[in-house]
């Protein structure tokens, strides 16, 4: 139901407004701007998490159900560590449902992380020789889930940018290939913009569905989408074609 104005000065805006500081540039000022009004920031800090991120991965999981009870996952580049949060819950590691079986959550990144209730953090570099063996070796066995909302350094440059996302998330898929679990599950972010047709096709001979999809927390004005990939089969799978969403 809308209120109707009875102050006959018009709508009154209920944005918070930025104003650019001496040395500060536009475009921060901007970016402060945006967080401040944005409604899953506001959300966050409301529901304890660290940083909008949490609603992507809770809102893919409601779709595709990937973050069971007693599942293993490993989130690749965690920090600031949202999307363990979510993990630790739906997986049950905290066995806040002692009915359900008990999950694990591991997280690594390059720099240290500050502790999560329920999961296992390790700082580490995922692309060094024996991160997989290390990792399998955390979880006593291989994992159900392989997630990451990693992004490359931004150059400023839209191609660059693109491909260095790319061969992130290839490096992530070659890591997930060694530690997944036969009918496991990758999720990962990925930008739109054509040069990530090769890996594509090897998600596809890879696992039995294929989805890309823009969940509803992420910015519209964002080229970031997120594939999840389900049912792994091998990385050299030759099974019949996948369904697509």
């Amino acid at each position: 139901m809308t209120e109707k104005n009875t102050s006959g000065r018009g709508q009154r805006d209920l944005r918070v407004r930025v104003k650019t500081a001496k040395g500060r540039k536009l475009s921060s000022t901007l970016w402060l701007e945006r967080q401040l009004n944005d409604p899953y920031v506001q959300r966050a800090k409301r529901e304890g998490y660290r940083g909008r991120a949490a609603y992507k991965i809770l809102e893919l999981d409601d779709k595709y159900g990937f973050l069971k009870p007693g599942a293993r996952v490993v989130d690749l580049g965690c920090a600031p560590g949202g999307w363990c949060q979510v993990a630790v819950v739906r997986v049950n590691a905290l066995s806040q449902n002692p009915k359900k079986p008990v999950g694990t959550v591991l997280g690594v990144d390059l720099q240290e992380i500050e502790a999560i209730s329920g999961a296992e953090l390790h700082q580490l570099d995922f692309l060094s020789e024996g991160a997989d063996e290390l990792v399998k070796g955390w979880l006593g066995g291989k994992a159900d889930v392989v997630m990451s909302d990693m992004a490359a350094a931004a150059s400023g440059h839209k191609g660059t940018d693109h491909l260095r996302i790319i061969a992130l998330i290839e490096a992530a898929l070659e890591f997930a290939f060694d530690v997944l679990e036969d009918g496991g599950t990758f999720v990962a972010k990925v930008l739109a913009g054509g040069a990530e047709i090769e890996m594509q096709t090897l998600l596809k001979k890879s696992f039995r569905k294929v989805a890309n999809v823009k969940p509803p927390a992420s910015r519209s004005d964002s080229s970031e989408k997120f594939v999840v990939a389900q049912g792994f089969r091998g990385r050299a799978g030759q099974a019949a074609e996948p369904e697509e969403d």
